[in-house]
């Protein structure tokens, strides 16, 4: 399957991304966002992409004029959502949001619509049961930056058919991606294994073993990631990987699971990582630089 309209919920980092894959894809692509700041910023960073790479010479203006065509803003879930074949919802992980925002495309979207996830952590039958089309309902997750990264996790839960598994894995083929197929368990495969990797990373940083591109550069040379946990931990936001560590501990009942001290103290101080220009590194000069003043 190839969808000919699909719609993104959220216009954050990850929506943005995922709405600008899909309008390269040739697509017919609407991103919605329930707050008009954050669907212009969004757009505005899509077109911030395709600007620099026409700048780099990657990509054509040609090209960019191709794919903006594709591109439309909603401020109306009922807009964004009529005649699609594919949506993806890329909201914050708050699973009575998602819960809320699936039961209005139950209603909305058609009934042929695959309903589409990006939660990185969340149990994708929890989202599917507040529906009654838990067989149409996946989990896609993606990885920051979506133009770039290659990879895409189908997340299938009990209820979810083996059409909309098919369906789904032709779609991220489409894309450009690789697929891999996991179960609908805590963390699934790739997030569970990154936020442990990145608050053991956290925990040595406050434990004074090495500095955070030192530890970085370990992880990059000596295992070759192409970024250290820490700065991935930045790139994908402190408080996200907060938030799946706590979802981990409480779904394992397992303390070992929950974020370190300094993890939890960066997030109370507004400290989220590239987003807010903080975090592990300070983002604000545009370029990752060492913290001498980390809540230590």
């Amino acid at each position: 399957m190839e969808p000919r309209v699909v719609a993104v919920i959220g216009a954050g980092t990850m929506g943005a991304g995922i709405a600008q894959v899909c309008a390269q894809s040739g697509w017919e692509t609407r991103l919605f966002d329930a707050f008009p700041e954050g669907l212009a910023k969004g757009m505005g960073v899509i077109d911030a992409f395709w600007d620099a790479g026409i700048t780099r010479g990657k990509t054509s203006a040609e090209q960019k004029a191709e794919w903006s065509g594709n591109l439309t803003a909603c401020s109306d879930l009922a807009e964004a959502v009529l005649g699609v074949d594919l949506v993806i919802e890329a909201v914050p992980e708050i699973m009575d949001l998602k819960q809320n925002i699936f039961r209005d495309l139950e209603s909305m979207a058609p009934a042929h619509a695959i309903l589409a996830t990006n939660t990185s952590g969340l149990p994708i039958g929890d989202i599917a049961a507040a529906t009654g089309c838990a067989d149409r309902v996946i989990g896609m997750h993606f990885f920051n930056p979506v133009p770039i990264m290659k990879l895409l996790e189908i997340v299938r839960h009990d209820a979810c058919s083996d059409e909309t598994v098919s369906a789904a894995q032709s779609i991220g083929s489409a894309m450009g991606k690789e697929t891999i197929l996991v179960r609908d368990v805590p963390g699934f495969a790739t997030s569970r294994l990154g936020v442990i990797l990145g608050n053991e990373a956290i925990r040595m940083l406050a434990d004074g073993v090495a500095s955070a591109s030192d530890i970085d550069t370990a992880m990059r040379l000596g295992y070759r990631h192409p970024m250290g946990p820490l700065e991935l931990s930045d790139l994908v936001g402190l408080d996200v990987r907060r938030d799946i560590l706590n979802n981990l501990a409480e779904a394992f009942d397992d303390d070992s699971y929950r974020p370190h001290a300094l993890l939890e103290a960066l997030v109370a101080e507004g400290s989220l990582g590239k987003k807010s220009g903080r975090g592990i590194y300070d983002w604000s000069a545009g370029e990752k630089a060492e913290r001498d003043d980390l809540p230590l």
